[in-house]
Parts: C-alpha cells; sequence; structure tokens
C-alpha cells in the first residue's frame, strides 16, 4: 500500500519523541506519544439486560490489538461509561455494579492486556455522557442543570435532561466513577482519565454555560470543579497514589462558546489539579456545540495542533503533572516543535492511527515524517470522524494473528481521492438509512461499513 504523505513535512530527527516521561509516582512511559480515546461503538447493547449490557467484543480487543503493537508510550481505552443508562451512544463499554460479573471482568483483564504488549501503558478513560446521551438511549439523561443540547451532529438528538440533586451527585456520580477506577485497577489497568473535556458531564458541571445550579456545585468556578475534586479524592481513598495507579484528567483549554469556558478558567482549574496531585492532564477544547477541531486559523495552520496556543498559556502552570496536547497533529517537526516550545510533554493521536495504528512505532523507527494525508477537507470533522469509524471496524474484523501480522489489514487508504469519492457516497446512502430508521424508532447505525 502506497499511502501519501504531507508534502510540507520537515525531515528531522524523531529522538525527542522517543524519551520516557516520568510522572509524580515514579512511572514512566516508553516514549511520549499517547494513543488519545476515540469512539469505536463496538460494545454490545442489551440495556435490559445488566450482565451482556456494555461488554467489550471481539472487534473491540482486536482494534486494541493492533494499537498494543503500535509502540505508544500511552494508551487510553475510548470512552468507558460509568452509568448504564447515561450514554455516549449505543455500544460503549460501561462498568458499572449492578452489572458486575466474571465474563465482564475477564473481558476487560484482556483488554489490559493487549494495550501493554510492547509496553504502553494501559490507562481507561472514565465518562459519563449526561445530557449528551443520544435520545433514543435516554429522552432523560442526567446532568448538572435542566440545559438541553441542541447539536448539527448527524443522526443525533438529544432530550431535556434533569437536574442531579445534591444528594444524587454522591450515589449517580461520584460513587459510579469511584467503582469503575476500582474495576479498572483490579483489571490490571495501569491507571484511568476522567473525561472532563468536550461537554461531557463532568464539563457539564465544570462550564457555565450548563451548570446554574446555585448549591454548593455551581456558581464560583471552585464549586463547579468540586465534583471532579470530589471524584479524585474518592478514589484515592480507595487507590492510594503508593500503589502506582495513574490518575489523569482530560480537560478543556477552551469551549469557543459566549457564556462557556475561558482560558483563564482553564488554567485556574489546572493550577488545582497541579496541586491536588493529578498525574497527567490532556489539554483539548471544544463541545459538541462548537468543537472548533479544525485548521481554519493560519496560525493553526501553520503548527498543526488545534490548541496549542492555549496550551502554551496553560502550560506553566504545571510542575509535576504530565501534559499531553491532543488535536492536530499530523507531522514529526509540529510534534517536535510543540514540545521545544514548552506547549506539552506528550503528543495526543487520534485520527491519525485509524490510517495507520502503528504510526508511532514508525515515526520512531525514521520511516515516516508525517501521518497519513487523507484528502476529505480537511475541516469537515463529521465526515472524517466517521471516515475514522469505518477504519477502526476495518480493524476489528480480525485479530494481528490472522491477519498474518500486518497491521494494516484491511484497513481503507483514504489518502486516494477516488476511494474518497466512494466513501462520501456510502455516506450519502448511510445518512439515507439512518433518517428511515429514526422514523420507525429504531436506533441508527453508527459505523459506515465500507470496504
Amino acid at each position: 500500500m502506497s499511502l501519501r504523505r504531507f508534502p510540507h513535512a520537515e525531515i528531522v530527527s524523531p529522538d525527542v519523541l522517543g524519551e520516557h516521561l516520568k510522572f509524580r509516582n515514579g512511572r514512566e512511559t516508553n516514549n511520549r506519544f499517547l494513543k488519545a480515546a476515540l469512539t469505536e461503538i463496538q460494545s454490545s447493547y442489551y440495556p435490559d439486560e445488566p450482565k451482556r449490557h456494555g461488554l467489550p467484543t471481539d472487534a473491540i480487543l482486536n482494534i486494541y490489538d493492533k494499537w498494543g503493537n503500535g509502540s505508544f508510550g500511552m494508551i487510553l481505552t475510548s470512552n468507558v461509561l460509568v452509568d448504564p443508562t447515561n450514554l455516549e451512544a449505543a455500544g460503549n463499554a460501561i462498568i458499572f455494579k449492578e452489572g458486575d460479573c466474571h465474563e465482564r471482568r475477564a473481558l476487560f483483564t484482556y483488554w489490559a492486556k493487549l494495550m501493554k504488549q510492547d509496553g504502553a501503558l494501559a490507562v481507561m478513560q472514565i465518562s459519563h455522557a449526561g445530557r449528551q446521551t443520544p435520545v433514543f438511549v435516554n429522552p432523560t439523561p442526567w446532568s448538572a442543570s435542566d440545559v438541553q443540547l441542541v447539536s448539527a451532529a448527524r443522526f443525533t438528538t438529544y432530550g431535556k435532561p434533569k437536574p442531579l440533586s445534591t444528594e444524587q451527585v454522591e450515589t449517580e456520580v461520584v460513587d459510579r466513577f469511584v467503582y469503575a477506577a476500582k474495576f479498572a485497577y483490579e483489571c490490571g489497568f495501569d491507571g484511568i482519565q476522567l473525561h472532563g473535556a468536550h461537554g461531557y458531564l463532568l464539563s457539564q458541571f465544570t462550564s457555565p454555560t450548563t451548570n446554574k445550579r446555585v448549591d454548593k456545585y455551581g456558581g464560583s468556578l471552585e464549586n463547579r470543579q468540586r465534583i471532579v475534586i470530589e471524584i479524585y479524592d474518592a478514589i484515592r481513598a480507595e487507590i492510594p497514589a503508593s500503589t502506582g495507579f495513574l490518575i489523569g484528567i482530560k480537560t478543556n483549554s477552551v469551549e469557543f462558546q459566549s457564556e462557556g469556558l475561558t482560558l483563564e478558567d482553564a488554567k485556574t482549574m489546572c493550577q488545582v489539579y497541579e496541586s491536588k496531585g493529578f498525574d497527567f492532564v490532556e489539554l483539548s477544547g471544544g463541545t459538541y456545540e462548537q468543537l472548533n477541531w479544525t485548521w481554519e486559523r493560519e496560525s493553526t495552520k501553520k503548527r498543526e495542533a488545534f490548541f496549542v496556543e492555549f496550551a502554551e498559556q496553560i502550560r506553566p502552570v504545571f510542575n509535576k503533572t504530565v501534559v499531553y496536547l491532543t488535536g492536530g497533529f499530523r507531522t514529526v517537526s509540529a510534534m517536535i516543535n510543540a514540545i521545544s516550545c514548552n506547549a506539552t510533554q506528550g503528543i495526543g493521536l487520534g485520527r491519525p492511527i485509524t490510517a495507520e495504528p502503528d504510526l508511532p512505532k514508525k515515526i520512531l523507527k525514521g520511516r515516516v515524517i508525517s501521518a497519513v494525508q487523507d484528502s476529505f477537507n480537511p475541516n469537515d470533522i463529521a465526515t472524517t470522524a466517521l471516515a475514522s469509524g469505518t477504519q477502526m471496524d476495518q480493524m476489528g474484523r480480525t485479530s494481528l494473528e490472522k491477519a498474518s501480522g500486518n497491521i494494516m489489514h484491511l484497513i481503507t487508504d483514504f489518502s486516494d481521492g477516488l476511494t474518497v469519492q466512494k466513501f462520501c457516497e456510502a455516506l450519502g446512502h448511510h445518512v439515507e438509512q439512518a433518517a428511515l430508521d429514526i422514523s420507525e424508532g429504531k436506533i441508527p447505525k453508527a459505523i459506515i461499513a465500507f470496504n
């Protein structure tokens, strides 16, 4: 397979990307690469059968079998949800007390093992969708307040959320996150990442756009951040730092909304994460209402990372907490530049590693100087995200062993313009079928099957 790469990529030594990152508890990564969380949507969906609901499938295990051989320093799972009724999508993996069973523990234990195959730290991203739960999954999800999500996302609408009472914040949120973290620890994961960005429940509390509360969880930034700190403290009470178990958080550097989280808010929150003892922070940005994962600004085009300018201003508040930056990186030179200018310590990769699951290995061995350059409109986040979903579906069809060790087996090359045209045609059919499914009260398929 001859893959098209970015023509402007400079030839630079990748050595700095191979350096270890050391956490405050003494744990280390093999290199600076982070496999960022994506949305595979490949778990079982049986909402009326707790023991079968949200189990990782062979497809998810096959996907991570490939990333587990990609030479990452740290690998994050996709969204693992902590509440069986508040999901990002039908098909999320879920950890919840009501569904605990030997099979669930065995599957998650094997998942962690696959992630660690070539030395990566296996970290589970745990999340609660809150108001970002699709209406066909739950028409009245939990949230900080009753502010309904109106999104331009295809095929998906969201119901009117119910504000959690002060007591329910503990029982329905904090306790569920703690249970999931303990489950991850017992299944052999090296740590967890709290998803506090992109409009999920924790960011519904921290953002003034969605938090209209007047109790101890609303109003001031300290109050809005309180839920995150309570979760951290409760996890550490069960799993002390001395165990080596990592606790990180994905947080927004900015939200790009008139009443949203500001850069100054993000800096203040990150100062709290540093002083509290978080092991790592992954900086990102945007919400479902305003993602801003694009290269529209000239400065962003030059430096690639969507949020690098915000990260540069936040980075100085960190001392012992390791910083990762995710979103937009495509060339080795841009990755190294972000590190050398002290915007970040680690490099998070998402969509590029669905086209090439072993991209870090190729970079570190000096075989490539950039990711694959696909032929989509780079600012069409919806289509490129769906294309990545298709590539993950293809990764999930066979194990690495059955693919005779070919990590690229079955993965579509979207650097080819004709292939992209055919995919866009398939996308059109997919949209029509999704509309029909919704009109008939069915859950639309999230993944475009494409060969």
